[in-house]
């Protein structure tokens, strides 16, 4: 008889072939993308020492080879999971899953970019002068491309609220610092964030800003509907648990109000990026404050949109809009801090705000479903 430690799998922990079939195919992407970025590295390289970063360097072929890669990766991945994990994905409308593919393809492709770039710029500062013949600099580029050909297709194959939440968070972190680091004007901060987009910064921050604004609002809508998802499962569940309990009446979770205050600020982020504060100043700045709307409706009724979550996000919540409140009081009327700080702090508070929600979204169902296979579903608090 095989014992466990021998290397069996410990029952009721089986290793779906799924998860087996998503790393085999990840490795075939990323050896794909190696193969291309070699070879385009022989082609780029021939007769010439390139640096690690600057112009017609390694971070520019590695960048643009990664990104590619990282985009096409995240499609495939993500088109596989459409088709066999998640048909619900699938079942929306076609301009939906085109929009998501659209939008996944760019946040993790940028994402590649930036971090290629910055990467070998931090190399070159620490190997001063340093220049390789075109057999290292293919090397290089290749094993650049290959990461970012099986990150994406395994980011893309295993996307769920909690990756993309994270992502998201570090795709808008990732785009707001290259914005600023590339603004011609170094003093752009004594206006606004908003100043980054309107083109006085220079070119790359207009862009990058815009569309990072843009890509992470469309990004939040896809967001939404893994969220909503997953607070349908939890009312559900939450109702079984009423039913169970003898209760005839429970307060139930609300996810269409929480649907409308997402799309709402995601669809507010798309038009704060399409129409910069120098092209309309009106209409961008209407934008900001419905999207702020949106997001106060939500944070202020945590109790009532999400019955039966921890007192301890309920607080949470509460403490956000404090937070928010507070850095609003600082700008004005304290004057203690410019708009650019506010936005700042607002920009934090949200999305680590929201990134907990996902998590505690998650957990809720997790624990209803673990109490409904056992057999024993907890009574949920909370009698109307």
């Amino acid at each position: 008889m095989v014992t466990q430690d021998e290397g069996t799998v410990p029952a009721g922990n089986p290793v779906p072939a799924e998860q087996i079939g998503i790393e085999a195919r990840s490795i075939w992407v990323g050896l794909a993308s190696a193969a291309v970025a070699a070879f385009v590295g022989v082609i780029a390289f021939r007769g010439y020492r390139p640096p690690l970063a600057g112009d017609a360097s390694i971070a520019l072929y590695a960048a643009l080879l990664g990104g590619g890669a990282a985009a096409t990766g995240c499609v495939l991945g993500y088109s596989t999971m459409l088709g066999v994990k998640d048909g619900w994905l699938g079942a929306r409308p076609l301009y939906r899953r085109l929009t998501d593919h659209a939008a996944l393809a760019v946040m993790h492709g940028s994402i590649a970019v930036m971090a290629a770039l910055g990467i070998f710029r931090v190399f070159q500062d620490a190997f001063f002068g340093l220049t390789v013949d075109w057999m290292a600099g293919s090397v290089m580029i290749a094993l650049t491309a290959g990461i970012a050909g099986y990150l994406g297709y395994n980011s893309g194959a295993r996307i769920s609220a909690a990756t993309l939440s994270v992502l998201l968070a570090a795709f808008m972190g990732a785009g707001m610092l290259v914005s600023m680091l590339f603004a011609e004007n170094p003093l752009w901060w004594h206006s606004m964030f908003s100043e980054l987009g309107t083109g006085t910064a220079g070119l790359t921050s207009f862009w990058t800003f815009n569309t990072t604004i843009t890509v992470s609002g469309l990004l939040l809508t896809t967001l939404t509907s893994f969220i909503v998802r997953d607070l349908v499962g939890y009312a559900q569940l939450r109702q079984r648990a009423a039913a169970a309990a003898g209760l005839r009446r429970v307060l139930l979770p609300r996810p269409k109000v929480v649907r409308a205050c997402l799309i709402g600020t995601g669809l507010c982020m798309v038009g704060i990026g399409l129409v910069p504060i120098s092209v309309a100043e009106p209409v961008h700045t209407a934008f900001v404050r419905v999207a702020a709307g949106f997001l106060l409706v939500l944070l202020l009724g945590v109790p009532l949109w999400l019955p039966g979550f921890p007192k301890a996000f309920v607080l949470l919540s509460l403490l956000a809009v404090v937070g928010i409140a507070g850095a609003t009081v600082l700008w004005h009327p304290l004057h203690y801090y410019n708009v650019t700080a506010l936005e700042l702090a607002v920009s934090g508070i949200v999305f680590a705000w929201l990134v907990v929600f996902i998590r505690n979204t998650s957990a809720m169902v997790q624990l209803l479903q673990g109490h409904g296979d056992a057999g024993n579903v907890p009574a949920p608090e909370g009698r109307v």
